[in-house]
């Protein structure tokens, strides 16, 4: 292998007679002038007499041809191999022209591949095109993961990509990006897993229900990952919410407003009305005292209702709110008072005010990950608090730390989402994006870190998508999100033209850490999705079991005549509790004898069902 042609200090081509390239993989230039340089192939073609050589366009120019002949090749006869090669660091001068090239051991790019060990990082899969360097890798780099490829699930044979979680403190913030099908949900499954076995405290908003970590894969024996002990799944509503009592004014407003937008006079009834530990209850009848006196009109109306009272606690009730209306009506108009009622109400019967939020900062204090679910907007809702609430304990610790104040210890933690352009969309102001914004901006200081996962980047912040150091970037197909991944990587034209055809699993890194794209396979899985049964499958073996069901209550009541079907309808809710129409059996008993379960014979008294 040789290098060919007019060189660059950054990219020059190299050619072969007796080895194919492939994208991706790396190799070591031995210029005489300089000392060994690194280089990785971005785009790699065969030649040979029966194709034209101008196919290439500016791929291959006359120089490269050139230089072809000047080394020997017969481009006329040979089958030649070329390679357009990048350098991982540019060099003092161009690389010279018939330089010598191989392939590197792994002791030398073993600094360059790898920023830390297993032990200390977190092994989410390997890197493509490296099986030949991978021959000489430390004992502990081997055999530590498989990958699912198309013939099945395959043991390493390739470079470890293990990610350095600790180099979040200089370079904080993931993205992880691909369209639907392209692997992101598993490969930030993935993420997670290893984040879990480093007992990192995490909070996963989860608006599809699928972040369940308790199922094994069927190529694990049971127990060999047990991640039950290291999460817990809560439900906003049912486990989860938020304690009325713990709010202040602007808590209230932001999840008032995340319930449905609050104008500027239902946002001063709130800090007119709303008292410091204030319950739901208290708040809300107070609110709707003051819609009652304001319905009414005037004190006089009022003082009317109070003299016509039938009982003590009548007139009791209607002096209260003769008192809020003195109190309040001229500051706070009655149509901004009911649609703070409304939003109020509304979250009320969501659950939000059922539960608090103490289980979630217990765990994360044991070092868990909890997976918070609910409906997107329910989540939105939710996080806007939340979010707010701990990530100002974590900075409130770290401020106390440094003023040398005593302070509750709150540990680090990591926040990730799916479908993050709908917690932080861009192009219009949500009550969850100013704190994502925040944490973005600021939470590197604070050892509060994000994981955002999206199929449209385009969609999601520009502010925060500028804060994403490491990003993952699997198939996307979308022009304007290609475009995007362009503006905020350093992925290169020709790998951009690869995004829309990438295999399943398969992914560009864009790390900062690194200084460069790698491109990678996501390893396979400790646990599985819940969702993973095909909904096929699933109407197959759910109606097998429905045809089960029925045969068993039958079974013994065969050979059955048409005329006796009344009969077994009623013992059949006599004896099994099981009701059923006359039609509803005969369906039944029609489709058993079609799929052969039982076998259906026509007599002169009419049809008799009997065993097959």
């Amino acid at each position: 292998m040789k290098v060919i042609g007019i060189t660059t200090q950054q990219e020059f081509y190299v050619g072969s007679k007796e080895r194919n390239f492939r994208i991706n993989e790396f190799l070591l230039i031995q210029d005489p002038f300089q000392e060994d340089l690194i280089g990785e192939v971005v785009e790699a073609r065969t030649f040979n007499r029966y194709i034209p050589l101008d196919i290439g366009g500016d791929f291959v120019d006359n120089a490269v041809l050139e230089s072809l002949r000047a080394l020997g090749y017969d481009v006329d006869e040979d089958t030649i191999y070329i390679a357009k090669v990048r350098l991982l660091n540019e060099a003092l001068y161009p690389v010279q022209t018939g330089s010598d090239v191989r392939l590197p051991k792994f002791h030398e790019i073993k600094d360059i591949m790898l920023k830390t060990d297993p032990e200390n990082g977190l092994v989410l899969g390997v890197i493509r095109n490296t099986d030949d360097v991978a021959h000489g890798m430390d004992e502990s780099l081997r055999d530590i993961l498989y990958t699912y490829e198309e013939s099945g699930l395959k043991a390493q044979r390739e470079l470890p990509f293990i990610m350095d979680y600790k180099s979040m403190h200089h370079y904080p913030h993931i993205g992880v990006f691909g369209g639907s099908g392209s692997g992101k949900s598993f490969g930030l499954r993935v993420l997670l897993e290893e984040i879990m076995l480093k007992e990192i405290p995490t909070i996963v908003l989860d608006p599809h229900f699928e972040m369940d970590f308790s199922e094994t894969p069927e190529y694990l024996e049971d127990g060999e990952h047990d991640f039950t002990s290291l999460f817990t799944c809560l439900q906003v509503g049912t486990h989860v919410g938020v304690r009325f009592e713990d709010l202040t004014a602007g808590d209230l407003k932001n999840l008032l407003d995340a319930a449905s937008t609050l104008s500027d006079a239902m946002n001063n009834v709130v800090d007119v009305m709303f008292k410091r530990r204030d319950s739901f209850t208290s708040f809300s009848n107070r609110l709707e005292g003051l819609t009652e006196a304001q319905e009414e009109g005037s004190v006089d109306r009022i003082d009317k209702k109070i003299a016509a009272a039938t009982s003590h606690d009548e007139r009791l009730a209607w002096e209260d709110r003769k008192e809020l209306y003195l109190s309040y009506d001229k500051t706070c108009p009655y149509n901004s008072v009911k649609g703070v009622l409304w939003r109020l109400r509304r979250l009320s019967n969501e659950g939000i005010f059922s539960k608090d939020s103490r289980e979630i900062e217990n765990s994360l204090q044991d070092g868990k990950l909890v997976v918070i679910q609910g409906s997107t907007r329910i989540l939105q809702v939710y996080s806007t608090y939340l979010l707010n609430n701990i990530y100002h304990k974590r900075r409130e610790f770290k401020d106390s730390a440094y003023k040398k104040q005593a302070a509750d210890y709150f540990p680090p933690f990591i926040i990730v989402t799916d479908e993050a352009h709908n917690f932080a969309p861009k192009g219009y102001d949500s009550p969850s994006k100013s704190i994502l914004r925040e944490i973005s901006q600021e939470g590197r200081k604070y050892g509060v870190f994000l994981i955002l996962a999206t199929q449209r980047p385009t969609l999601l912040d520009e502010t925060i998508t500028a804060q994403l150091n490491t990003k993952f970037i699997f198939r996307t197909v979308r022009a304007s999100d290609i475009d995007t991944i362009r503006e905020e990587t350093d992925i290169t034209h020709e790998e951009a033209k690869r995004l829309p055809y990438l295999r399943t699993g398969d992914v560009f890194i864009s790390s900062a850490l690194m200084g460069r794209t790698l491109f990678a396979r996501v390893r396979a899985a400790y646990s599985s999705s819940p969702h993973t049964l095909n909904p096929f499958d699933e109407l197959k073996k759910h109606s097998k079991q429905d045809d089960e069901k029925y045969l068993k209550l039958i079974m013994d009541k065969l050979p059955i005549l048409e005329a006796d079907l009344l009969g077994v309808i009623q013992e059949l809710e006599k004896e099994e509790g099981v009701v059923l129409t006359l039609n509803r059996l005969e369906e039944k008993l029609q489709l058993l004898a079609k799929k052969n379960y039982i076998q259906k014979e026509d007599t002169f008294l009419g049809y008799r069902y009997t065993k097959v």
